[in-house]
Protein backbone atom coordinates (compact mmCIF):
# COMPACT_ATOMS: atom_id res chain seq x y z
CA UNK A 1 0.00 0.00 0.00
CA UNK A 2 1.12 3.64 -0.62
CA UNK A 3 1.64 6.15 1.73
CA UNK A 4 1.22 10.04 0.61
CA UNK A 5 3.96 12.22 1.62
CA UNK A 6 3.64 14.93 4.35
CA UNK A 7 3.91 17.14 1.31
CA UNK A 8 1.15 15.55 -0.62
CA UNK A 9 -1.16 16.31 1.65
CA UNK A 10 -3.17 19.68 2.36
CA UNK A 11 -5.62 20.83 4.65
CA UNK A 12 -8.81 22.34 2.91
CA UNK A 13 -9.80 25.75 4.22
CA UNK A 14 -13.32 25.85 4.55
CA UNK A 15 -15.52 29.04 3.73
CA UNK A 16 -18.49 29.29 6.52
CA UNK A 17 -21.05 27.86 4.01
CA UNK A 18 -18.83 24.82 3.03
CA UNK A 19 -17.97 24.10 6.85
CA UNK A 20 -22.20 24.21 7.58
CA UNK A 21 -23.05 22.24 4.43
CA UNK A 22 -20.90 19.49 5.96
CA UNK A 23 -21.69 19.49 9.43
CA UNK A 24 -25.71 18.96 7.80
CA UNK A 25 -24.18 16.20 5.74
CA UNK A 26 -22.64 14.59 8.92
CA UNK A 27 -25.41 14.78 11.22
CA UNK A 28 -28.58 15.72 9.68
CA UNK A 29 -28.93 12.81 7.30
CA UNK A 30 -30.66 10.42 9.76
CA UNK A 31 -34.39 10.30 9.39
CA UNK A 32 -34.99 9.86 12.81
CA UNK A 33 -33.22 12.97 14.95
CA UNK A 34 -32.29 12.07 18.45
CA UNK A 35 -31.77 15.90 19.02
CA UNK A 36 -34.67 17.59 17.95
CA UNK A 37 -34.18 20.90 19.51
CA UNK A 38 -31.24 22.60 21.50
CA UNK A 39 -31.11 26.19 22.72
CA UNK A 40 -27.73 28.19 23.51
CA UNK A 41 -27.43 31.79 24.86
CA UNK A 42 -24.62 32.82 22.67
CA UNK A 43 -26.95 32.93 19.57
CA UNK A 44 -30.15 33.94 21.97
CA UNK A 45 -32.35 31.14 20.50
CA UNK A 46 -33.54 28.02 19.72
CA UNK A 47 -32.27 25.58 16.63
CA UNK A 48 -33.90 22.19 15.38
CA UNK A 49 -30.43 21.47 12.57
CA UNK A 50 -28.06 19.25 14.32
CA UNK A 51 -25.42 20.64 12.68
CA UNK A 52 -26.32 23.44 14.43
CA UNK A 53 -25.68 22.30 17.40
CA UNK A 54 -22.20 23.29 18.49
CA UNK A 55 -20.37 25.33 21.65
CA UNK A 56 -17.51 27.95 21.09
CA UNK A 57 -14.08 26.37 21.24
CA UNK A 58 -12.83 28.77 24.18
CA UNK A 59 -15.62 28.23 25.83
CA UNK A 60 -14.80 27.64 29.55
CA UNK A 61 -16.40 24.16 29.54
CA UNK A 62 -14.51 22.76 26.69
CA UNK A 63 -10.96 23.35 27.54
CA UNK A 64 -11.74 23.85 31.52
CA UNK A 65 -14.36 21.85 32.80
CA UNK A 66 -15.86 24.91 34.32
CA UNK A 67 -19.52 24.66 33.78
CA UNK A 68 -22.51 22.50 35.98
CA UNK A 69 -25.61 20.42 34.58
CA UNK A 70 -28.31 18.89 35.00
CA UNK A 71 -30.98 16.57 33.78
CA UNK A 72 -35.14 16.52 33.56
CA UNK A 73 -37.02 13.93 31.92
CA UNK A 74 -40.09 14.21 29.31
CA UNK A 75 -42.47 11.60 30.48
CA UNK A 76 -45.98 11.49 28.26
CA UNK A 77 -45.64 15.59 27.38
CA UNK A 78 -44.39 17.01 30.60
CA UNK A 79 -40.95 17.46 32.32
CA UNK A 80 -40.82 15.36 35.55
CA UNK A 81 -39.52 17.14 38.44
CA UNK A 82 -38.29 20.08 36.39
CA UNK A 83 -38.15 22.61 39.65
CA UNK A 84 -36.57 19.67 41.91
CA UNK A 85 -33.50 19.95 38.86
CA UNK A 86 -33.28 23.81 38.41
CA UNK A 87 -33.28 24.01 42.15
CA UNK A 88 -29.98 21.46 41.94
CA UNK A 89 -28.95 22.85 38.81
CA UNK A 90 -28.43 26.70 40.46
CA UNK A 91 -26.97 25.39 44.06
CA UNK A 92 -24.19 24.05 41.68
CA UNK A 93 -23.74 26.62 39.93
CA UNK A 94 -23.04 28.87 42.89
CA UNK A 95 -20.93 26.81 43.75
CA UNK A 96 -18.81 26.78 40.82
CA UNK A 97 -19.02 30.39 40.90
CA UNK A 98 -20.76 30.60 37.74
CA UNK A 99 -23.14 33.94 37.62
CA UNK A 100 -26.77 32.80 35.39
CA UNK A 101 -26.78 34.80 31.99
CA UNK A 102 -31.08 34.47 33.32
CA UNK A 103 -32.74 34.29 36.66
CA UNK A 104 -34.26 31.23 37.50
CA UNK A 105 -37.69 32.19 35.94
CA UNK A 106 -36.30 32.61 32.79
CA UNK A 107 -34.18 29.79 32.46
CA UNK A 108 -37.39 27.62 33.33
CA UNK A 109 -39.01 29.24 31.00
CA UNK A 110 -36.55 28.90 28.05
CA UNK A 111 -36.45 25.15 28.96
CA UNK A 112 -40.28 24.69 28.82
CA UNK A 113 -40.15 26.44 25.17
CA UNK A 114 -37.27 24.19 24.12
CA UNK A 115 -38.85 20.81 24.72
CA UNK A 116 -42.19 22.73 23.32
CA UNK A 117 -39.71 23.08 20.13
CA UNK A 118 -38.66 20.18 19.87
CA UNK A 119 -42.03 18.30 19.89
CA UNK A 120 -40.93 15.11 21.94
CA UNK A 121 -43.27 13.32 24.03
CA UNK A 122 -40.50 11.18 25.59
CA UNK A 123 -37.22 11.76 26.47
CA UNK A 124 -35.52 14.44 28.28
CA UNK A 125 -33.77 17.96 28.41
CA UNK A 126 -30.28 18.54 29.60
CA UNK A 127 -28.49 22.05 30.64
CA UNK A 128 -25.70 23.38 30.95
CA UNK A 129 -24.16 26.59 32.62
CA UNK A 130 -20.57 27.27 31.95
CA UNK A 131 -18.25 30.18 32.88
CA UNK A 132 -18.59 30.57 29.18
CA UNK A 133 -16.12 31.26 26.18
CA UNK A 134 -14.03 34.25 25.70
CA UNK A 135 -10.40 32.87 26.07
CA UNK A 136 -8.26 29.88 27.13
CA UNK A 137 -6.92 30.68 30.70
CA UNK A 138 -7.36 29.26 33.68
CA UNK A 139 -10.61 31.56 34.92
CA UNK A 140 -12.68 33.57 32.78
CA UNK A 141 -12.33 37.23 32.06
CA UNK A 142 -12.34 39.61 34.55
CA UNK A 143 -14.96 42.01 35.07
CA UNK A 144 -16.50 40.29 31.97
CA UNK A 145 -19.34 37.88 32.62
CA UNK A 146 -19.70 35.66 29.82
CA UNK A 147 -21.12 32.91 31.49
CA UNK A 148 -23.01 31.05 28.64
CA UNK A 149 -26.21 28.10 29.04
CA UNK A 150 -27.24 25.56 26.76
CA UNK A 151 -29.97 22.98 26.63
CA UNK A 152 -30.13 20.50 24.36
CA UNK A 153 -33.66 17.98 24.43
CA UNK A 154 -32.93 13.99 23.81
CA UNK A 155 -35.14 11.45 22.49
CA UNK A 156 -35.19 8.32 24.44
CA UNK A 157 -37.67 5.63 25.15
CA UNK A 158 -38.15 4.54 28.73
CA UNK A 159 -39.59 1.19 30.68
CA UNK A 160 -39.45 -0.08 33.59
CA UNK A 161 -36.58 -2.14 34.15
CA UNK A 162 -37.42 -5.93 35.26
CA UNK A 163 -33.92 -7.18 35.03
CA UNK A 164 -31.40 -7.34 37.66
CA UNK A 165 -27.43 -6.47 36.81
CA UNK A 166 -24.40 -6.80 38.72
CA UNK A 167 -22.03 -4.71 39.98
CA UNK A 168 -18.25 -4.12 41.74
CA UNK A 169 -17.06 -2.18 44.01
CA UNK A 170 -14.85 1.05 41.98
CA UNK A 171 -11.31 0.61 42.05
CA UNK A 172 -11.20 4.66 41.11
CA UNK A 173 -11.11 6.64 43.83
CA UNK A 174 -14.58 9.28 44.20
CA UNK A 175 -14.44 12.63 44.07
CA UNK A 176 -14.03 14.70 46.65
CA UNK A 177 -16.96 15.85 49.03
CA UNK A 178 -16.91 19.44 47.43
CA UNK A 179 -16.97 17.82 43.90
CA UNK A 180 -19.23 15.25 44.37
CA UNK A 181 -21.85 17.26 45.90
CA UNK A 182 -21.60 19.76 43.04
CA UNK A 183 -23.48 18.56 39.63
CA UNK A 184 -20.41 19.64 37.54
CA UNK A 185 -18.91 18.05 33.96
CA UNK A 186 -15.90 17.07 35.16
CA UNK A 187 -16.79 13.22 35.11
CA UNK A 188 -13.48 11.75 33.81
CA UNK A 189 -13.68 10.18 37.51
CA UNK A 190 -17.57 8.54 36.62
CA UNK A 191 -16.43 7.55 33.34
CA UNK A 192 -13.32 5.75 34.49
CA UNK A 193 -15.41 4.00 37.24
CA UNK A 194 -17.98 2.94 34.97
CA UNK A 195 -15.55 1.82 32.39
CA UNK A 196 -13.49 -0.62 35.28
CA UNK A 197 -17.01 -2.27 35.25
CA UNK A 198 -17.73 -2.60 32.40
CA UNK A 199 -14.65 -4.01 31.67
CA UNK A 200 -15.26 -6.96 34.19
CA UNK A 201 -18.76 -7.67 32.65
CA UNK A 202 -20.92 -5.55 34.92
CA UNK A 203 -23.09 -3.06 34.72
CA UNK A 204 -21.99 -0.38 36.79
CA UNK A 205 -19.31 -0.05 39.94
CA UNK A 206 -20.11 1.31 43.41
CA UNK A 207 -18.33 3.88 45.26
CA UNK A 208 -17.30 3.74 49.19
CA UNK A 209 -15.89 6.60 50.77
CA UNK A 210 -12.45 7.10 53.01
CA UNK A 211 -14.43 6.16 55.95
CA UNK A 212 -15.62 2.47 54.49
CA UNK A 213 -19.69 4.04 53.99
CA UNK A 214 -21.29 3.64 50.67
CA UNK A 215 -21.62 6.57 48.40
CA UNK A 216 -23.01 6.48 44.80
CA UNK A 217 -22.36 4.86 41.58
CA UNK A 218 -20.88 6.89 38.75
CA UNK A 219 -23.97 9.26 38.18
CA UNK A 220 -26.83 7.49 40.06
CA UNK A 221 -27.60 6.68 43.26
CA UNK A 222 -27.95 2.99 45.36
CA UNK A 223 -30.10 2.11 48.11
CA UNK A 224 -30.98 -1.60 49.54
CA UNK A 225 -33.64 -2.49 51.61
CA UNK A 226 -32.51 -5.01 54.84
CA UNK A 227 -33.45 -8.26 56.01
CA UNK A 228 -35.69 -6.29 57.97
CA UNK A 229 -37.50 -4.62 55.44
CA UNK A 230 -36.14 -1.73 56.20
CA UNK A 231 -35.39 0.84 53.46
CA UNK A 232 -31.72 2.15 53.52
CA UNK A 233 -30.31 4.68 51.41
CA UNK A 234 -26.98 6.68 52.06
CA UNK A 235 -27.02 10.35 53.17
CA UNK A 236 -26.25 12.60 50.99
CA UNK A 237 -23.58 14.77 52.44
CA UNK A 238 -20.47 13.30 50.77
CA UNK A 239 -22.62 12.54 47.20
CA UNK A 240 -25.06 14.18 44.73
CA UNK A 241 -28.50 14.83 45.71
CA UNK A 242 -29.91 12.80 43.57
CA UNK A 243 -33.68 13.65 42.34
CA UNK A 244 -34.92 10.98 41.78
CA UNK A 245 -33.87 9.01 45.23
CA UNK A 246 -35.09 11.91 46.85
CA UNK A 247 -38.58 11.28 45.27
CA UNK A 248 -38.51 7.62 46.23
CA UNK A 249 -38.11 8.16 49.36
CA UNK A 250 -40.84 10.90 49.66
CA UNK A 251 -43.21 8.18 48.06
CA UNK A 252 -41.78 5.31 50.28
CA UNK A 253 -43.50 6.13 53.22
CA UNK A 254 -46.67 4.90 51.18
CA UNK A 255 -45.08 1.43 50.94
CA UNK A 256 -44.51 1.73 55.21
CA UNK A 257 -48.54 2.62 55.98
CA UNK A 258 -49.57 -0.74 53.68
CA UNK A 259 -46.73 -2.62 55.51
CA UNK A 260 -44.49 -3.58 53.20
CA UNK A 261 -41.53 -1.42 55.12
CA UNK A 262 -41.00 -1.63 58.34
CA UNK A 263 -38.98 1.59 58.03
CA UNK A 264 -36.89 3.90 56.07
CA UNK A 265 -33.20 4.90 57.38
CA UNK A 266 -31.00 7.90 55.68
CA UNK A 267 -27.72 7.64 57.15
CA UNK A 268 -24.03 5.78 56.96
CA UNK A 269 -23.86 2.53 55.61
CA UNK A 270 -21.49 0.15 55.96
CA UNK A 271 -19.96 -2.64 53.38
CA UNK A 272 -21.04 -5.38 55.57
CA UNK A 273 -24.04 -3.84 56.13
CA UNK A 274 -24.64 -3.52 52.54
CA UNK A 275 -23.48 -6.76 51.56
CA UNK A 276 -25.95 -8.04 53.90
CA UNK A 277 -28.66 -6.57 52.50
CA UNK A 278 -32.01 -8.63 51.13
CA UNK A 279 -32.38 -6.17 48.31
CA UNK A 280 -29.90 -3.27 46.43
CA UNK A 281 -31.10 -0.83 44.03
CA UNK A 282 -29.44 2.21 41.89
CA UNK A 283 -31.59 5.38 41.75
CA UNK A 284 -31.72 7.67 38.81
CA UNK A 285 -33.53 9.33 35.83
CA UNK A 286 -34.05 7.17 33.74
CA UNK A 287 -34.48 3.73 35.07
CA UNK A 288 -36.00 5.25 37.91
CA UNK A 289 -34.78 2.38 39.70
CA UNK A 290 -32.53 -0.96 38.31
CA UNK A 291 -32.48 -4.28 40.48
CA UNK A 292 -28.89 -5.05 41.61
CA UNK A 293 -28.62 -8.91 42.04
CA UNK A 294 -24.86 -9.52 42.33
CA UNK A 295 -22.15 -7.23 44.06
CA UNK A 296 -18.28 -8.43 43.19
CA UNK A 297 -19.25 -11.91 42.19
CA UNK A 298 -21.88 -12.55 44.96
CA UNK A 299 -25.75 -12.70 45.32
CA UNK A 300 -27.54 -10.30 46.93
CA UNK A 301 -30.11 -11.53 48.80
CA UNK A 302 -31.19 -15.07 47.19
CA UNK A 303 -29.59 -13.49 44.05
CA UNK A 304 -32.92 -12.35 42.36
CA UNK A 305 -34.85 -9.38 42.06
CA UNK A 306 -36.53 -8.26 44.75
CA UNK A 307 -40.47 -7.29 45.51
CA UNK A 308 -40.13 -4.43 47.46
CA UNK A 309 -37.37 -2.78 44.79
CA UNK A 310 -40.82 -3.53 41.75
CA UNK A 311 -42.88 -1.79 44.54
CA UNK A 312 -40.65 0.91 44.79
CA UNK A 313 -40.16 1.40 41.20
CA UNK A 314 -43.96 0.99 40.48
CA UNK A 315 -44.41 4.14 42.99
CA UNK A 316 -41.94 6.25 40.78
CA UNK A 317 -43.51 5.34 37.28
CA UNK A 318 -47.08 6.14 38.69
CA UNK A 319 -45.84 9.70 39.86
CA UNK A 320 -43.87 10.22 36.32
CA UNK A 321 -46.79 9.31 34.76
CA UNK A 322 -49.32 10.40 36.56
CA UNK A 323 -48.30 12.42 39.75
CA UNK A 324 -49.34 15.76 41.23
CA UNK A 325 -48.86 19.22 39.57
CA UNK A 326 -45.67 19.74 41.30
CA UNK A 327 -44.02 17.18 39.66
CA UNK A 328 -45.34 17.01 36.11
CA UNK A 329 -44.95 20.53 34.22
CA UNK A 330 -47.05 20.19 30.80
CA UNK A 331 -44.78 21.19 27.99
CA UNK A 332 -46.72 23.49 25.58
CA UNK A 333 -46.41 22.26 22.22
Amino acid sequence: MEHNSDADFEVPILSSSEVISRLQEKFGSHSEQPYPAMYSSIFGGVTTDPALMVIPIDDHMVHRGHAVFDTALIIDGHLYELDAHLDRFLRSASKAKILSPFDRSHLRTILVQTAAASKCKMGHVRCWLSAGPGDFLLTPPVGQPTSAFYAIVIKETYLPIKEGVSVVTSTTPMKSQEMATMKNVNYLPNALSKMGAEEKGSYSAIWVDDEGYIAEGPNVNVAFISKTNELLAPSFDKILSGCTAKRMLALAPKLVEQGWLTGIRVGNITVEEAKDAAEMMLVGSGLPILPITMWDGKPIGNGKEGPLTFSLSELLWEDMKAGPDSVRTPIPY
